[in-house]
């Protein structure tokens, strides 16, 4: 009988994401195919406390998994190569050895190589992308830059500090354009993010974004709406279906991603095999050009004359059974588990 696998499952964390990350975790955890792979929950909680977790997954999903029942206070080994979760249980410590690492923790210390060099130091396999992809995915100025660099399209932007000159802001903004877009530099989910109408509400944007990051970057509205691809691998790459959003007004805000009130997604996107294809070629480049590697969503916009301009790139896309990657990825055939499979293999290989 083959040995199963031990998958550590990292959840939770300081990110305003949090709770995304239990929902996504949960899935993940769910899909796993228990005759291939071990489970290893840890979870960490809101302030930064790190726990094996042994109780039952759906009390990840409602948010209730952070107990003094179920959880025990843990953490990674530093020496390199031994690969080890370290338990204690109060007086006695156990070593759980760990095959590879998913980090299943949206925005900051999760998705911007925080933890992704903690794994790369410890020599745990990491499943997903490395350190500087995850860290040059999650800043939207650089990663247009380097998209830009690779001959793609990028919105008009510019880049505040917290310490910037308000007559500069406004100059810079009225030669974008209204409607713009205030954003954090790096912050994940929607956070902090205004469609900004009219100059007078552009300095209330600017203060709502400062408040997720040191950085703020104005960019120009693109008409049409948003694609989104989604790809594994690091030399060969899968490719998922596009998918399309379809919005009703506004924008895809942290609540629209998460309820879907009053928008869509389309999977496969309502556009041609021609366009549908250019997009995936995009997104391959976009792909590469960050150094993307184990698996990524590709999100870009397409205009009403058919050009595909960079959105961002997002490291560790929403992982319930209802997001955006695993539907794509479904559409072109390939099922939740097999996604599991897939991106877990590609990291114990490579070690």
């Amino acid at each position: 009988m083959m040995k199963k696998l031990s998958i550590a499952v990292f959840f939770g964390g300081r990110s305003s994401e949090y709770k995304v990350s239990l929902e996504s975790a949960y899935s993940v955890i769910r899909n796993l195919d228990s005759e291939k792979y071990r489970a290893v929950p840890i979870g960490i909680s809101p302030d930064g406390r790190w726990y094996y977790y042994t109780g039952n997954i759906e009390k990840i999903y409602k948010d209730q998994w952070l107990n003094g029942e179920d959880c025990i206070p843990a953490a990674l080994s530093p020496d390199f190569g031994a690969r080890t979760l370290l338990i204690f249980r109060g007086e006695r410590m156990e070593k759980l050895f760990l095959d590879a690492a998913l980090p299943v923790m949206h925005g900051k210390y999760g998705e911007d190589g925080c933890i992704q060099g903690l794994l790369e130091l410890t020599g745990i396999p990491l499943i997903g992308c490395s350190v500087l992809a995850s860290a040059l995915c999650m800043d939207k100025d650089r990663a247009h830059k380097l998209a830009y660099l690779a001959g793609i399209d990028v919105p008009k932007a510019f880049t505040v500090c917290s310490s910037y000159d308000k007559e500069v802001l406004l100059e810079e903004a009225k030669r974008i354009g209204y409607p713009l877009f205030v954003k954090p530099v790096k912050a994940g989910s929607s956070f902090g993010i205004t469609k900004v109408l009219r100059e007078s509400d552009l300095a209330a944007a600017a203060a709502c974004a400062f408040a997720y990051d040191g950085e703020v970057i104005i960019e120009e509205n693109i008409p049409g709406f948003e694609v989104g691809c989604a790809i594994m691998g690091t030399d060969r790459l899968t490719v998922g279906e596009v998918d399309e959003i379809e919005l009703s007004g506004g924008f895809f805000d942290y609540t629209e991603k998460y309820t879907l009130k009053t928008s869509a997604i389309h999977v496969p996107a309502r556009i041609d095999k021609a366009t549908a294809g250019r997009i995936k070629e995009t997104a391959i480049t976009l792909y590469r050009a960050l150094g993307c590697s184990g698996f990524a969503r590709v999100d870009m916009f397409l205009t009403p004359e058919g050009r595909i301009v960079f959105n961002e790139i997002n490291t560790i896309p929403g992982f319930t059974e209802h997001s955006r990657f695993p539907g794509m990825m479904k559409a072109a055939g390939i099922l939740f588990p097999q996604i599991l499979d897939t991106i877990i293999g590609q990291a114990v290989m490579s070690k």
